[in-house]
């Protein structure tokens, strides 16, 4: 069992024995069609609701990289169409992941609205070793399946990422880590993180590109590349009377809008270096966005080496501002569009659900987007070919650089040549070569 100190030791001995007995069920809260997502809703509420009760350390201590707040449910009066009646939910290090919450600007409240004012969305991504994907219903956070060994790598780098984040006052391209979790479900134990989306939980990302400044294998299948398909709309009506005419318009934009929802939530192919080469695309930012980036970048993967890690990507996003206008034109019905959007799944808010705090209804322009949330966007120079916003961060940066990977190494080595750009590499060169290539990518 993990040791615990100063005053996360509190959090953990008061909750790591702790049983819920609900004596009943009021109402239906924390709704998923996964019972994996309810628990993760219920245990998130929870965690924070109990961190509000505890006093905010002037320094975080060493213990506090090895605490954990956990706590058992066993009710056997709960609707299970809501959530198991028994499972275990444990966070790790919680007053380190609220430390890093607020060192990158996220209310612990709205992060909780976020999680648990409505079911996390469903992504069709898979990462390596088949981790699954969730979004936040507002798609401001992705949750992520992790392995057992991720959440070792995590404890080991902690404490450095946090110094690394404290010293660059968050003003970084690498995953903006802000809570890992354990639930027990059935006997089953899964394993989450929590990081802030890359892309825009408003401005639609029309293509996106996995670089890792390799050639070897680096380029998306015929099968990704296959878009998804495309959705018919129902044509606008032309004739009948005024009443007639309105509600065929109005079932016609409510199909839209869902089936729009429906193709966001398919996942855009991932195309890959060659891809990114062949397509003859560039990045068009200004010299002084080039240049804060660049720094980002070089800090960042230098951080990165030092701990020995390597295999790591540079997610790119293109969200295309006119083409976004157009599509806007074609859906114009700003009521229905927003009740098609405000579900996010399909279940209404529950009276007693957690209220939602979010600044969601700030007006703006085509292509804009607030800096504060929409943290990894740049928007194009003056003098590029289109109006372009781009959403760029460095993501799966767990992988160490073991003796696996120096196996694969040798294998690769021995197969395709010394001389060729392979994906793995050793922390340093693997650094240094990912730094050049996005260098060569800006434009």
């Amino acid at each position: 069992m993990a040791s615990a100190g100063g005053i996360a030791a509190v959090i953990a001995s008061k909750t790591k024995t702790k049983k819920k007995h609900f004596v009943a069920q009021k109402v239906k809260l924390f709704r998923a069609s996964d019972p994996l997502l309810s628990v993760l809703m219920w245990g998130v509420n929870h965690s924070i609701n109990e961190l509000s009760h505890v006093q905010i350390p002037i320094m975080l201590m060493p213990d506090d990289f090895k605490a954990y707040s956990k706590i058992k449910v066993d009710n056997h009066l709960f609707n299970k169409e809501n959530m198991p009646s028994h499972f275990k939910f444990k966070e790790y290090c919680p007053l380190v992941f609220r430390n890093l919450r607020e060192r990158f600007g996220i209310d612990d409240q709205d992060f909780s609205n976020s999680l648990t004012r409505s079911a996390p969305l469903n992504s069709e991504a898979q990462g390596r070793s088949g981790a699954r994907f969730h979004t936040s219903y507002d798609k401001r956070y992705v949750i992520k399946t992790i392995s057992s060994e991720d959440v070792a790598e995590m404890h080991n780098i902690l404490k450095k990422y946090h110094q690394f984040i404290v010293e660059c006052h968050g003003n970084t391209l690498l995953p903006q880590f802000l809570g890992m979790y354990r639930l027990t479900v059935d006997g089953d134990e899964t394993y989450m993180i929590v990081t802030r989306n890359v892309f825009s939980h408003r401005l639609s990302v029309y293509k996106k590109y996995d670089l890792k400044g390799s050639t070897v294998a680096r380029e998306a299948s015929d099968k990704e590349k296959q878009p998804p398909p495309s959705e018919d709309v129902p044509p606008r009506p032309k004739s009948g009377n005024v009443q007639q005419r309105l509600q065929t318009l109005r079932i016609a934009t409510r199909f839209y809008c869902a089936m729009k929802h429906v193709r966001d939530a398919k996942e855009l192919p991932t195309y890959k270096d060659n891809d990114f080469i062949n397509d003859g695309q560039k990045i068009h930012i200004d010299g002084e966005n080039k240049k804060m980036f660049l720094e980002k970048l070089r800090k960042d993967v230098e951080f990165l080496a030092q701990l020995k890690l390597m295999d790591y990507s540079l997610l790119v996003g293109i969200h295309d501002v006119e083409r976004a206008e157009q599509e806007e034109v074609e859906s114009e019905d700003n009521e229905v569009e927003e009740e098609g959007e405000s579900d996010g799944g399909g279940i209404g808010t529950p009276p007693d659900s957690p209220s939602n705090t979010l600044d969601s209804n700030k007006p703006l322009c085509p292509g804009e987007f607030d800096p504060s949330i929409d943290v990894y966007a740049i928007k194009s120079n003056e003098g590029a070919p289109r109006k372009e916003v781009y959403f760029m961060a460095i993501i799966d940066i767990l992988q160490h650089y073991d003796a696996k990977k120096k196996a694969a190494h040798a294998a690769k080595t021995v197969k395709h040549g010394a001389g060729a750009e392979i994906s793995t590499v050793n922390p340093e060169q693997y650094s240094k070569r990912f730094y050049d290539f996005i260098t060569t990518i800006l434009s």
